[in-house]
């Protein structure tokens, strides 16, 4: 029985690792070279999807060392990865890491740089909480 983890979606996805024994977050991997311009914002395509039980929610951050030697920032600040996103029909689960260049000059990164982390976490429902809609697609699927 799975629990939690990672798949790769294709061969370009590098399944994120914990850098220690301790270390709380998976760090995610650009899985290939990128330039992104200076004061844009952009997509990278991790090829990874992730699994895990019913009440439980994969945060997304960006790496300090990324946001304070490269001036990368998450656009969302913190990603969350809900569990029924996982091989949903519309877009099998991919996760997509946003960031913005806050620099005047563009950022290379280099496949396998170490670009976010992503920690699970437990979370808990509110008293009379009556959601019962299933996740069709990405993002702002909840709302449609």
């Amino acid at each position: 029985m799975k629990i939690r983890g990672f798949e790769k979606l294709n061969e370009a996805g590098i399944i994120p690792t914990r850098a220690t024994v301790n270390s709380a977050g998976y760090d995610f991997y650009v899985p290939e070279d990128i330039v992104i311009k200076a004061n844009t914002k952009v997509g990278i395509k991790t090829y990874i999807c992730s699994y895990m039980q019913p009440d439980e929610y994969l945060a997304i951050h960006i790496r300090s060392s990324i946001s304070i030697k490269k001036g990368l920032e998450l656009v969302n600040q913190t990603g969350i990865v809900d569990s029924d996103y996982y091989h949903n029909p519309e877009n099998l689960g991919h996760i997509i890491i946003w960031v913005k260049n806050t620099n005047d000059t563009d950022v290379e990164l280099k496949r396998g740089d170490r670009i976010a982390q992503g920690i699970f976490n437990k979370y808990l429902k509110a008293d009379g909480d009556e959601a019962k809609d299933a996740r069709i697609g990405g993002f702002g699927s909840t709302t449609k």
